[in-house]
C-alpha cells in the first residue's frame, strides 16, 4: 500500500515512454494489439507467457506496456490525454463510470456473448463489477464494459507456528473469532520474547484504512446506505467498530505503537514472525509461501452482528473506444480473463485467484494447497465478500475524506463517535457532489450518442 516517491523527471520519461509505446492512431500498434498494465516482476512474467500462447493461438501480436503500480495511472492517463490509448489496458473499478461517460471504454457486451463465454463460470462479483447501465455501476442488468482481471478477496491470517509455540488452538477455519475471543488470543500472543523488558511480539497490527472495513460491517455498521445516497458512518455501530479497533493499540497494546511501526511496518513485522495476525491477499501469496514459519487464513473476527465480512476488490480488463482492432481486442481480454490455459499460467505465479469458478474450486481443494485454507479465498468472493465503499461510486473524494483527520482517533486523543459525527456532513457534502457529476456526466453521454 505503499507510495513510490519520484521525481518529475523520472516520471515525464515514464509517460513519455508509455505514450510512446501506444498507437498514434488512438487504437493497435502498427503489427497488431498494443495491452497496458501494471505489475511486479511475477506478474509481468506470468502476463507475457499467458500472451506468447495467445499470439501462438491466435496470429495476434500484442505490445506489451507495463508499468509498475505506483506510476500506471499517470501513464494511462498521459496516453489517454494524448489520444493514443492502448487496446487493452487495465482499469480499475472506480475509472469505470467516468471511462464510459467521456468515451474511452468500449461496450464489449455482445462480443462477449458472441465468443461464447459462460460468465456463469466467473466470478459474479467480478463481472458485475464491470457492468454499468448509466446509472448505477455493479448491477446484473448494466452493459459490460470490462471483464475481471481478477477479483481480490481480502482474508484474515495468522502465524500458525507462533500459535502453537503459544499453546494456542489454531482458529476454527469455518465458526469466526468473536472481538472479545480473539482479544484474548491477542493478549496472550503479545509477550516479551527475550526478556529485555520491551514487548517484540504482538497479536497483530493493522491499518486503518485498509482493515477497518471488516470491523464496521461485521458490526452492522456501513458507509452509506444502499443506493449510495447517504453517508452512514455517524451510527453506534460505525463508533463501536472504529473505537475497538483503536483501542487494541491505545488501551490494550497488543499492536506495535506508533513509534515501533515507524522503526518496522507491521507487513515487514508479520513476515518476521513478529505479528501473529494479519490480513492476506491472494497477492501475497508468492512472498508468504516462503516464509520461514507456516501462516493460514481464517475468518475475520465479528462484532454484535455474528457474522464476518470482508471486502473484496477488483482490477478489469477493458477495450479502447477508439481501438482499430476492436474484435480481436475483445478476444485478448476474453483470453486473460476466462481462458483455461491463461488461468492456470497466471495461478501458478501466486498472484491471484482463479477467475473460473471450476477452476478455483479444484485449486483451493489441492492436497498441496498453500495456505493450506485456500478455501477462505473462495469463501469471500463467493459468500460474503463486498465491495470497498467507494468502489462504485463516482469518484473516492468523500469516502477518502473519512481518514483525513482520523490520526487523533487512531492515536486515542479523540472518541470515535465525536470524530464520525463531525466528519459525516463533509463526507455527504461531497458524496451529493459526487452523484451529481455522475448524473450530469451520464445525461451528457446520452446526448453524444
Amino acid at each position: 500500500m505503499k507510495k513510490s516517491r519520484l521525481t518529475a523527471g523520472v516520471v515525464a520519461g515514464l509517460i513519455v515512454a508509455g505514450t510512446a509505446a501506444c498507437s498514434s492512431g488512438g487504437g493497435g500498434s502498427s503489427d497488431g494489439l498494443t495491452f497496458m498494465f501494471r505489475g511486479g516482476d511475477d506478474e509481468k512474467a506470468a502476463y507475457q507467457a499467458a500472451i506468447d500462447r495467445f499470439t501462438e493461438d491466435t496470429g495476434v501480436e500484442v505490445d506489451v506496456v507495463v508499468s509498475d503500480p505506483d506510476n500506471y495511472a499517470t501513464q494511462l492517463q498521459a496516453s489517454i490525454a494524448g489520444n493514443q490509448v492502448p487496446d487493452v489496458f487495465y482499469i480499475e473499478q472506480a475509472n469505470l463510470q467516468s471511462y464510459v461517460n467521456e468515451g474511452i471504454l468500449m461496450d464489449i457486451t455482445d462480443q462477449v456473448a458472441e465468443l461464447g463465454v459462460d460468465l456463469d463460470n466467473i466470478w459474479e462479483y467480478g463481472v458485475d463489477s464491470y457492468r454499468y447501465d448509466g446509472t448505477l455501476q455493479g448491477t446484473p442488468e448494466g452493459r459490460l464494459y470490462g471483464l475481471p482481471k481478477d477479483i481480490g478477496p481480502f482474508a484474515f491470517g495468522y502465524n500458525a507456528t507462533m500459535l502453537e509455540e503459544a499453546g494456542v488452538e489454531r482458529p476454527d477455519p469455518d465458526v469466526p473469532l468473536s472481538w472479545d475471543d480473539w482479544l484474548e488470543v491477542l493478549q496472550e500472543i503479545t509477550v516479551d520474547t527475550d526478556g529485555d523488558g520491551e514487548i517484540d511480539q504482538w497479536g497483530t497490527g493493522l491499518n486503518v484504512q485498509w482493515n477497518l472495513q471488516s470491523f464496521v460491517w461485521s458490526n452492522g455498521g456501513d458507509w452509506t446506505n444502499e443506493d449510495r445516497t447517504q453517508v452512514t458512518v455517524d451510527t453506534p455501530e460505525f463508533a463501536e467498530a472504529l473505537q475497538y479497533f483503536t483501542d487494541l493499540t491505545t488501551v490494550h497494546g497488543v499492536t506495535p505503537n506508533p513509534e515501533q511501526a515507524q522503526t518496522l511496518d507491521t507487513y515487514q513485522r508479520f513476515m518476521a514472525g513478529e505479528i501473529g495476525f494479519f490480513p492476506v491477499g491472494p497477492w501475497d501469496m508468492s512472498v508468504y509461501n516462503e516464509l520461514d514459519f507456516e501462516y493460514d487464513l481464517m475468518p475475520w473476527p465479528v462484532g454484535t452482528t455474528g457474522e464476518t465480512a470482508a471486502w473484496v476488490g477488483s482490477l478489469g480488463i477493458g477495450v479502447s473506444a477508439t481501438s482499430d482492432m476492436p474484435d480481436e481486442a475483445v478476444q485478448l481480454v476474453t483470453y486473460l480473463s476466462t481462458d483455461e490455459a491463461a488461468q492456470e499460467t497466471l495461478i501458478e505465479a501466486n498472484i491471484q485467484i482463479p477467475n473460473r469458478i471450476d477452476t478455483a474450486q479444484e485449486w483451493a481443494g489441492a492436497d498441496d494447497a498453500q495456505p493450506a485454507n485456500r478455501q477462505e479465498f473462495l469463501d469471500i468472493a463467493e459468500d460474503y465478500g463486498r465491495a470497498m465503499p467507494a468502489a462504485f461510486t463516482y469518484g473516492a473524494a468523500w469516502y477518502d475524506e473519512l481518514w483525513v483527520d482520523i490520526q487523533p482517533v487512531v492515536d486515542g486523543v479523540r472518541p470515535a463517535d465525536e470524530y464520525l459525527a463531525e466528519v459525516q456532513p463533509r463526507m455527504q457534502a461531497l458524496l451529493d457532489q459526487s452523484n451529481e457529476d455522475a448524473a450530469r456526466a451520464a445525461e451528457q453521454n446520452a446526448q453524444t450518442d
